[in-house]
């Protein structure tokens, strides 16, 4: 039985992420897909500064388009334009992305297998076993990467959603709509989609439209992307490759590690709840997971256990600030639009996103009124940030 420092399940972003971290430490690392690369995903493939700067490679060479303009929308009624001229998100296909991650996690060392199938994990305080394609693998540590949809996290009772949103995409050709509409600007309609909203994100060649919210929106997640194409006069049956996803949030209370395996990126339901965007809470996840794992090898923790609650500590902020924008825009939407899209309230929002600021709570000045006030709202509709409020 062929044995490893690291199995990494999944080669996503939050798995490649970490088996690149690994490799470069001088860990032996396996990485695992069932799919043969390069393969695609639904996703709306935004990396924002923030999550740019948790990066372990450049990924210039798969970007398509720079934003540097947020649109705003209510209900397609209302509209503002916001952004100081910064890079707010980097524009990418999940095809290109994963690849050029999985190419460079090989080129760090890492074992790379694509179109392997695992069908059985197991972990105990002292190894994790694999089985994929009826061979059987041995490591130290085991890295859940697989997905909302994945196997290890079942498998090993770990992770557990507090919801799971739902979302569904298409690509539009440019040849269908003015490139210039979108140049240098994502849209995003709130107040639409109940739990979500509906976006617009600009591409090389094409622009991805989509629409998500809570779960049971389900039976009227196709009306909603109707809508969003005839507000923007373009015709829903000129969509390419239309497809429908999970978006899984996790509980506060979740356990994401226990002896020799953790999870990271979706498998560990690491959604943003407001954005459900995933690509910061991957490339986070993973740069934990890689801590923790060699913490782990080099003998100064006997497990992995350490990881889940160092991981919620340092998202706890984010999560506390994103449910409760969340439970807000949905109770209370036109308030709560006319609060966060106020120019000092956006600037703090523009500083998340950025990277710039990590905590909300630091902000100061004519801001901290209308943030008092979006509080309230929050409070009003339910506060389901409470639970991730750091103390």
């Amino acid at each position: 039985m062929k044995t490893y420092d690291a199995i990494v399940v999944g080669a996503g972003p939050a798995g490649s992420s970490t088996a690149i971290r690994l490799a470069r430490r001088g860990a032996s690392v396996l990485l695992l897909d069932r799919s043969r690369f390069p393969r695609d995903k639904p996703c709306g493939g935004g990396v924002t500064r923030r999550a740019h700067r948790e990066l372990p490679v450049a990924i210039d060479s798969v970007v398509e388009h720079v934003v540097t303009t947020a649109e705003l929308g209510l209900a397609y009624r209302r509209r503002v334009e916001r952004g100081r001229g910064g890079v707010l998100a980097y524009m990418t296909q999940r095809r290109r992305l994963d690849h050029l991650l999985a190419t460079r996690a090989a080129d760090a060392g890492v074992e790379f297998r694509d179109g392997v199938k695992v069908r059985a994990v197991e972990a105990d305080a002292d190894w994790a076993t694999v089985n994929a394609d009826g061979q059987r693998l041995r490591a130290r540590t085991l890295v859940g990467a697989d997905g909302v949809n994945g196997l290890t996290a079942r498998a090993l009772g770990l992770g557990g959603n507090r919801l799971v949103g739902v979302a569904l995409e298409g690509n539009l050709p440019y040849s269908k709509l003015d490139p210039s509409r979108f140049d240098g600007r994502f849209l995003m309609e709130l107040g639409t989609v109940p739990g979500g909203y509906a976006w617009v994100f600009p591409k090389g060649d094409h622009a991805n439209f989509g629409v998500g919210g809570w779960a049971d929106e389900g039976p009227n997640i196709r009306a909603h992307l109707e809508r969003l194409c005839r507000a923007q006069g373009v015709r829903v049956q000129d969509l390419e490759e239309v497809r429908g996803f999970r978006l899984p949030m996790r509980a506060h209370d979740s356990c994401l590690a226990r002896g020799r395996a953790l999870l990271v990126g979706d498998a560990a339901g690491l959604v943003d709840p407001l954005t459900g965007d995933g690509m910061y809470e991957a490339f986070v996840s993973g740069r934990f997971a890689s801590e923790a794992v060699e913490r782990v090898l080099a003998g100064e923790e006997g497990g992995l256990d350490p990881y889940s609650f160092r991981l919620t500590r340092h998202l706890a902020v984010h999560l506390w600030a994103s449910w409760s924008l969340k439970a807000a825009l949905d109770r209370f939407p036109r308030t709560t639009y006319a609060l966060a899209t106020f120019r000092p309230v956006w600037a703090v929002v523009e500083s998340v996103v950025t990277g710039e600021l990590s905590d909300i709570r630091t902000a100061r000045g004519l801001v901290r009124a209308p943030l008092k006030a979006l509080a309230l709202l929050a409070r009003a509709a339910g506060d389901p940030g409470h639970a991730y409020r750091p103390a």
